[in-house]
């Protein structure tokens, strides 16, 4: 925990861009999926809740996701000791601006604002947190392919270990006479303490969190959806013979 504290002073703030052209890899929906989104709960905790707050998300929402009380104050509480708090941290926003030039962000609406045209948030968050490699030219040696020039360090590396970004010499398909670099591939140079398997399995579960914590009630209310629309649909068949009977006699 100190580690990761220590190298999240590093950077400004951790901030997600859309800025860049590489392809969103599409993200597993495990929202229904009690124990990814316990899995995903605890990453965030863990990793995430250090340096960035969830305001809008209070402890005792996690019942929803099957927690009981006890269980989110001995897994997942740092700042506060009542579990109807918000998610917030130590970190005064004040300080932290002064500290690192900008306050790191609230993620409590991460992946409904990173939701575009390239497609919704989810597919955005998951491939961001895949696509760290190392690269010695930047100020915390890191940089990610889905945000160029990220300030944020890799503050999963341990997980995932150290990789770096293959590139190969092609033409330029807008001038035949100029070469470019185009990307190929990551070369793993240092194992994480989980395989690439592992490793997407837990961003989808931390990613499907972001979407739940984004939208607690959002089952609810593709359930409440479908009931009202049944409602509807059996209020239509009732009004229409109710309005054939009162006009029956009526020529």
């Amino acid at each position: 925990m100190k580690k990761l504290l220590a190298l999240l002073a590093l950077v400004p703030s951790l901030v997600f861009s859309a800025g860049s052209n590489y392809p969103l890899d599409k993200a597993p929906d495990l929202t229904n999926d009690m124990a990814a989104l316990q899995r995903g709960a605890k990453l965030f905790s863990n990793y995430c809740l250090n340096c960035h707050s969830a305001e809008s998300m209070r402890y005792n929402r996690l019942r929803d996701i099957g927690l009981t009380n006890e269980q989110i104050k001995e897994n997942l509480m740092f700042a506060t000791e009542n579990v109807g708090d918000t998610m917030t941290i130590a970190m005064d926003a004040k300080d932290a601006k002064q500290w690192f030039g900008a306050a790191p962000p609230d993620l409590s609406l991460i992946a409904r604002s990173r939701a575009s045209s390239n497609g919704p948030g989810a597919d955005y968050i998951y491939t961001y947190l895949r696509t760290y490699y190392r690269d010695p030219s930047k100020p915390t040696g890191w940089n990610n392919m889905a945000f160029p020039n990220v300030g944020m360090p890799h503050v999963l590396w341990e997980l995932q270990g150290e990789r770096i970004a293959k590139y190969e010499e092609v033409a330029d398909p807008h001038d035949a006479e100029k070469k470019i670099q185009q990307f190929v591939g990551f070369e793993q140079t240092k194992p994480g303490t989980m395989n690439q398997v592992e490793y997407d399995q837990a961003m989808a579960d931390l990613t499907s969190f972001l979407v739940f914590m984004a939208e607690p009630v959002r089952e609810d209310r593709f359930k409440l959806g479908v009931i009202v629309l049944l409602f509807f649909g059996v209020f239509t068949i009732f009004a229409w013979r109710l309005n054939a009977a009162y006009w029956k006699d009526i020529k």
